[in-house]
Order: structure tokens, then sequence, then C-alpha cells
């Protein structure tokens, strides 16, 4: 408990500095409490970090339903060919819109400026609700597609 609330300590007095969200909101939708284990002189920087892997995650299953391989699970075969044009399309500008931050997060690991590393944060964690909202639109598209879908052949029939 100590170190999380050290950790409180230290990002309150950049909330304050940059204008920053609150540290729990971020902790509800990024988890960065994780971060009390993890001693730093470039808080904002690790901030970032476990935002874009948040949104990393999501990146991989919208590349996924975008550009299946050999490896990918086999109900996203038989889901990809029931998506609705509508579907396919917010899947594709979702799936921009996080490509762009993942780059975007790419170029700020190359010098650390805290002013653009608290810009970030700011940035994308107001991005991140536009996201979310559009994501639980797709999950309830996907997830009824897919309780509806008719029967399809397996290995097994």
């Amino acid at each position: 408990m100590e170190k999380l609330n050290k950790l409180k300590k230290q990002y309150e007095v950049l909330r304050k500095k940059y204008k920053l969200p609150e540290f729990s909101k971020l902790n509800e939708d990024f988890e960065i409490e994780k971060l009390q284990d993890h001693e730093s002189d470039f808080l904002l920087r690790e901030v970032r970090r476990a935002i874009v892997e948040k949104m990393s995650a999501v990146l991989k299953f919208l590349e996924i339903m975008i550009n299946p391989n050999e490896n990918s699970p086999a109900f996203v075969y038989a889901m990809i060919k029931e998506i609705k044009p509508e579907t396919k399309k917010m899947i594709e500008a979702m799936y921009k819109e996080l490509s762009t931050i993942e780059i975007s997060s790419i170029m700020l690991d190359l010098d650390y400026i805290e002013k653009e590393e608290a810009k970030f944060v700011k940035d994308h964690a107001k991005k991140w609700e536009k996201t979310r909202k559009d994501l639980k639109v797709l999950i309830k598209n996907l997830d009824s597609m897919w309780k509806s879908e008719k029967p399809h052949k397996s290995y097994f029939g």
C-alpha cells in the first residue's frame, strides 16, 4: 500500500502540472497501479505505455478480424464470413485510429519530453472513451452475430 500511495503522490504532482486525468480514472481504464512495482524517473512515460498496452490488445484483436492467419482462432473465420459492411467499416476505422496511436507512442519512445508524454496521456485517455464506446458496440454486434449464426460445418460435421 505504501508503494501505491507513493505512486499516487508522484502522479498527483504531474496531474496538477499538466491538468491530467485523475489517477483513479486512469487506473480504472488502464490499470496504472501496476506501475507501483516499477520505479522510474519517467512516470508519464510509464503511464503512456500502460495506455498503449491496453490499446495494443484491442488493436491485435481488430487485426485478427481484418487479416486472420493460420494461428487465428477458428471462430474468427466463421465470424468474418458473416460480418456486415458497416461492422467492417467500424473495425477498419478503429484499427486505423489505434494504429495511429501506437505509431505516435513509438515516436515518443525515441526522446523523453515530459510535456509531450503528458499531452499523449491527456489526449489518449479522452480518445479511449470514444474507443471504448465503439468497441462495446462492435463486441455486441459480433456477439449477437455469433449467437445467431447458423451451424457451420467443421471437421466434426
